[in-house]
């Protein structure tokens, strides 16, 4: 694979290659529970915390917000960089381009017949309306199963130089955007079909063709309603920069370890442009970092090739993992044994998520590639015997699994939920408040220090060094048969983007 930027290995501390490389200890078994007890004893959100304190003042002294293409990003990936070199790790730059993007404007209001503003979250990759916006008529596409997929769903010449009101489902809202405009439409506002804020995307520039909004499922209803007592005029301005910018992935690996049987685990360490995500993500990002620093100290000479991934462009579509899993040749992929994603795992108002493998629970999407049930299992096991309650959530394609499984290497991990709406059966198992988001400061200014759940965050840290030190030796979990279990699994709570290979809280359909 192509490394852009120069591969530093620095005198190992602690770290240190296995005298015997590709070869397994003699009782892996053993080897494994004696390393997932140092780690899970010695990683903590305490020292995690440190981190996070790290990213929240790169952020301070940047904008804001530590977005891929930004010098937040920048600072963070060298803080990232500098940890793991020091470490002993081998540390690598994985560089390439993309296109930044930043909400300039996103303003929604009704202008006849009665006053009021409306909130909309501007979609990434919109084309933009002039500055000042514009001020047209709104029309409601007809609902149905497929709202706004089909050219039958707009009337002839009924949307030319308005503003289109889609419902969300059934298709893309690149494909919904992309029919108004050819009906004649000069912008979209796109409705959620669930409770939360709705943060798309449109998947990339060229896809779309005109300025494009998300409402919530409140606000949407609620004009469809006005709609059907008489006609409606609204004020509508959406603008986002967007530019081509560089940015990079931080990749690091034990030098030792049988690179035949790679173990690989990743988070996302951009944030929005809107705050400092300090939960979105630096929680994972934090919380791999201390893991890794850990096993750096241990005196154990890993059979298996550990490699840790901080990922850029998440929240722009996944590109970084992306990138990264294109340019891997069929034997490097083979090579990967498992993928472990950790995305959002300190939520304030979150819920205990392992992905569901397996597709036990039977919601959304289908079961991850052989071996996916295991991870499962393994996470749950280990959280039974902590103690921990937990439940399945849904391989939604929000965050940086989704290359991995598309390729067919096993995937797994845990998230404490994004924009998703705490249920009261939910609250009365993990405690906090039903009918309010996992994370109400979910891609905004406030998803600082004070948007951290300890509790999760040191929970989720256990999970990884608990993975880590298992994986490190020991992959026979891996073939062990899994026994069926139907839970009771949740749609699009896991992640921070959202359906098909977008990014974390940025759906595409």
């Amino acid at each position: 694979m192509a490394v852009v930027a120069a591969t530093a290995l620095a005198t190992p501390l602690l770290l240190a290659a296995s005298p015997n490389p590709g070869r397994p200890a003699h009782d892996p078994g053993k080897e494994a529970a004696k390393l997932s007890r140092e780690l899970v004893r010695n990683a903590s959100a305490r020292d995690a915390y440190r981190h996070l304190q790290q990213f929240q003042a790169i952020a301070d002294s940047t904008d804001g917000h530590r977005a891929a293409g930004s010098l937040g990003h920048d600072a963070s990936a060298a803080y990232v960089y500098r940890q793991l070199q020091r470490a002993g790790y081998k540390v690598s730059y994985e560089s390439f381009r993309f296109t930044y993007t930043e909400t300039l404007a996103e303003k929604l209001s009704v202008v006849t017949p009665t006053p009021r503003d409306v909130s909309i979250k501007a979609m990434t990759y919109t084309p933009s309306t002039e500055v000042g916006g514009l001020t047209a008529a709104l029309v409601a596409v007809p609902v149905d199963e497929t709202t706004g997929c089909e050219a039958t769903d707009y009337a002839s010449s009924a949307f030319t130089g308005k503003i289109a009101l889609i419902k969300r489902g059934g298709c893309s809202f690149a494909e919904k955007q992309a029919a108004a405009a050819e009906a004649g439409a000069a912008g979209a506002v796109i409705y959620n079909n669930v409770e939360g804020v709705l943060s798309g995307t449109l998947g990339e520039v060229a896809a779309g063709k005109i300025p494009t909004g998300g409402l919530t499922q409140e606000e949407g209803e609620k004009l469809a309603a006005d709609l059907a007592g008489g006609e409606v005029t609204v004020s509508f301005e959406i603008r986002e920069l967007q530019e081509d910018r560089p940015t990079r992935n931080v990749i690091a690996e034990t030098p030792g370890g049988s690179t035949a049987r790679t173990v690989m685990l990743g988070a996302h360490l951009d944030s929005v442009t809107e705050g400092p995500g300090i939960n979105d993500n630096g929680s994972g990002s934090a919380g791999l970092l201390d893991v890794a620093l850990k096993l750096a100290k241990s005196k154990s000479n890993p059979a298996n090739k550990v490699r840790f991934a901080w990922w850029s462009a998440e929240e722009n579509g996944l590109i970084g993992s992306e990138k990264y899993v294109a340019a891997l040749s069929e034997k490097q992929r083979e090579q990967i044994a498992l993928y472990l994603n950790f995305d959002m795992i300190a939520s304030p108002n979150g819920v205990q998520f392992v992905f569901d493998g397996d597709n036990s629970d039977g919601v959304g999407e289908g079961p991850g590639p052989e071996g996916s049930a295991q991870l499962e299992r393994d996470i749950n096991e280990f959280l039974d015997g902590k103690g921990k309650p937990h439940e399945g959530t849904d391989f939604t394609g929000r965050s940086d699994y989704g290359p991995f499984i598309e390729v067919g290497i096993p995937s797994g991990g845990t998230d404490t939920g994004a924009e998703g709406i705490k249920t009261a059966a939910q609250a009365e198992v993990f405690g906090g408040e039903a009918g309010i988001a996992y994370d109400p400061c979910y891609h905004a200014a406030c998803d600082d220090l004070d948007n951290i759940d300890m509790g999760h965050f040191d929970t989720n840290i256990d999970v990884i060094a608990n993975a880590v030190g298992t994986y490190a030796h020991d992959l026979r979990s891996l073939t062990r048969p899994v026994t069926p279990d139907t839970g009771t699994g949740t749609p699009g709570s896991g992640g921070s983007g959202g359906g098909l290979r977008e990014g974390h809280g940025r759906d595409a359909e």
